[in-house]
């Protein structure tokens, strides 16, 4: 059997600032129906503690920044990040954080990419999956990504509500998230960003959605997509990194394993939307997974991840 890390470092750990919860509340926004959590640094400190995670990056969960209004927008991406900042400044062994950008606004996104690399020296930038029904693969969003590319950037992508209803007593983490994630890494692919831009590195929430699953499917986009091949969309989607939260079960670990690319591999929480009862579980069945190559779990508990963040390394 194998045997818990006790450095783990957790690519996919949110923060709920007491500003960004009443502005949810005033726009009476959720996570895709999703109840939210209560949070503060303490008790993230005490679960991080429980769990072996010595390092938390933080990011804004589902709906995101934008409710809206661009300025509103780019005042709430500018709180939360700044908010971030300063625990990861205050506790750079314990925290980091992936910046929330205002998106759609991209003038405004581009903006907050300088402030947030350069004067907060964020680890990173956190996406959600679409931007008002637009995914990833927008051509609008190009200058986004070139931006990131340059900066050979780490981005955390997380699913959000799609575009159309939910089904009655389905909340969108339940069951729309796992292909919200899909959508728009395909959409990605199948538009170029994961080809053009080979610099950034891209984390797919969840084990990616149904991605590794079904990504040789997904090369039959090729005879749709011009400039495009089979093989070129598999290696493509091989770019991608992914991480367990809530994904490092019996049946989801084989096929995750089975498609990632090696040290593609991250470990994560989902905290606090996951509650720490659910998160031990799967962090349990992490551990005493039986099919890992040697070596596999220590990578997937940190040092995977201090190859994004080298900052951590050694830490």
């Amino acid at each position: 059997m194998s045997v818990s890390s006790p450095n783990r470092i957790d690519v996919h750990q949110h923060l709920i600032p007491p500003a960004y919860r009443e502005a949810m509340e005033r726009h009476n926004v959720t996570a895709a129906g999703w109840p939210t959590p209560a949070w503060d640094p303490e008790a993230a400190l005490g679960m991080m503690d429980r769990r072996s995670i010595a390092t938390g990056i933080l990011s804004i969960s589902s709906p995101g920044t934008h409710f809206g209004d661009d300025a509103e927008a780019r005042a709430v991406a500018r709180m939360v990040n700044e908010y971030a900042a300063e625990l990861a400044k205050d506790r750079p062994d314990r925290f980091g954080f992936f910046a929330s950008l205002p998106l759609p606004d991209v003038d405004g996104a581009l903006a907050e990419i300088a402030y947030a690399f350069d004067e907060l020296h964020a680890d990173g930038v956190v996406l959600m999956s679409n931007v008002q029904g637009r995914y990833l693969g927008d051509k609008d969003f190009e200058p986004l990504w070139a931006e990131l590319d340059a900066r050979a950037a780490v981005v955390h992508i997380h699913p959000t509500a799609p575009p159309m209803p939910m089904l009655e007593g389905m909340p969108g983490p339940l069951l729309d998230f796992c292909a919200e994630t899909t959508r728009t890494a395909v959409h990605m692919t199948l538009n170029g960003v994961m080809g053009r831009h080979t610099r950034t590195k891209v984390v797919l929430s969840h084990g990616g959605g149904f991605l590794p699953y079904a990504a040789w499917r997904f090369t039959g986009g090729a005879q749709f997509n011009p400039g495009t091949t089979p093989m070129g969309i598999l290696a493509d989607l091989q770019r991608f990194y992914f991480d367990t939260a809530l994904t490092s079960t019996p049946s989801a670990l084989p096929s995750l394993l089975a498609f990632a690319a090696p040290g593609h591999i991250l470990y994560g929480s989902d905290f606090p939307f996951a509650p720490e009862e659910s998160g031990t579980f799967v962090d349990a069945l992490l551990d005493g997974y039986e099919g890992f190559a040697p070596g596999q779990l220590d990578a997937i508990n940190r040092a995977s991840a201090e190859a994004l963040f080298p900052r951590l390394a050694g830490a």
